[in-house]
């Protein structure tokens, strides 16, 4: 990210420009991730991506494939201007009259930045897991409802067809902080931590990085272009590489489960099951998921970021008479 300061308004704009973008074409992607993610071994419902979106739309549509979008188009515009305010924020202490910030310092930033954005990150998850997993679970109900009824003798009698009863963001809110209070939905806060701070550690700095080779002249932005391949790799890289720590967040947060599949106490809990039951592969479950979801989201925020596109829009308002 560029040392540049720009005002918490346009951090806003920015952020909701990317955010709104960013969920609208790559949300299917993040869905199938996180139902690729929570199924284990003997529950698999679904063999890839492609499988997951196929078997989504004919289940339950075409906007199936976006259940859970409405939390993320709430919140992430708070977290988007938290991200990038935070770390431009450490950048700007951290740097002395001016100079290069080193590497240390770059990775001290990100990990300001995010430990900053987990305070939406973690409930923007809880929730937006629970509705993108509601599916899955409901179809593996039904599967398993169908063998037993082929299974079951004649005279047995057609058994009770499973109908799905969806649950709203608001409706688990609420039951989180009727039954659980406000740490409800700061489950898997640990977990969070550990995928979003390393994340950031990695992504920051290889971004400003990778940024700077394109810029002829250090004062001089680097053409969109590069601040948009920029993102992408900086993205995807940080994105596979602190995948096990999602892939165990995910599992975590989860509140409701499959036929026969585990429950996990805590982290340490969660990474030996997995490791004992899955093997060490599970921890990559849906890791293109997130590199091809992540990729476009920041290569995008940072293009939006760096045009200006916020400065222009405020420029456009009227001014106050003095």
């Amino acid at each position: 990210m560029a040392d540049k300061q720009i005002s918490l308004p346009a951090k806003l704009i920015n952020g909701g420009i990317a955010g709104l973008i960013g969920v609208t074409c790559v949300f299917p992607i993040d869905l199938a991730k996180t139902r690729l993610q929570n199924q284990q071994n003997g529950q698999r419902m679904y063999t890839s991506l492609s499988d997951c979106l196929i078997k989504t739309i004919r289940s339950e549509g075409y906007f199936g494939m976006y259940r859970g979008a409405a939390v993320n188009l709430t919140l992430v515009t708070p977290e988007k201007a938290i991200k990038l305010a935070a770390n431009d924020f450490f950048r700007h202490h951290l740097s002395k009259d001016g100079k290069k910030l080193t590497l240390m310092k770059e990775m001290l930033a990100g990990c300001g930045a995010g430990t900053c954005q987990v305070i939406v990150t973690t409930p923007m998850e809880m929730l937006k897991i629970q509705l993108q997993d509601a599916g899955r679970i409901a179809a593996q109900k039904k599967l398993m409802a169908a063998q037993a009824q082929l299974s079951s003798s004649p005279a047995a009698g057609a058994a009770e067809p499973v109908v799905e009863t969806r649950t709203t963001a608001t409706q688990i809110t609420r039951e989180l902080l009727r039954s659980k209070g406000i740490a409800g939905l700061y489950k898997g806060l640990g977990a969070t931590l550990l995928r979003d701070v390393p994340f950031s550690i990695v992504y920051f700095p290889l971004f400003a990085n990778l940024n700077k080779l394109g810029q002829k002249d250090p004062n001089v932005k680097a053409p969109f272009y590069v601040s948009f391949l920029s993102g992408c790799v900086a993205g995807s890289t940080a994105a596979v590489a602190v995948n096990p720590c999602d892939v165990i967040k995910t599992r975590l947060q989860s509140l409701q489960r499959g036929v026969n599949e585990d429950t996990y106490s805590g982290i340490l809990d969660c990474t030996k099951k997995i490791w004992q039951k899955e093997g060490p592969t599970a921890f990559f479950k849906g890791a293109y998921c997130r590199a091809l979801v992540i990729a476009p989201l920041f290569g995008i925020a940072q293009v939006v970021y760096f045009i200006g596109i916020a400065e222009f829009l405020l420029d456009m308002l009227p001014k106050p008479r003095a």
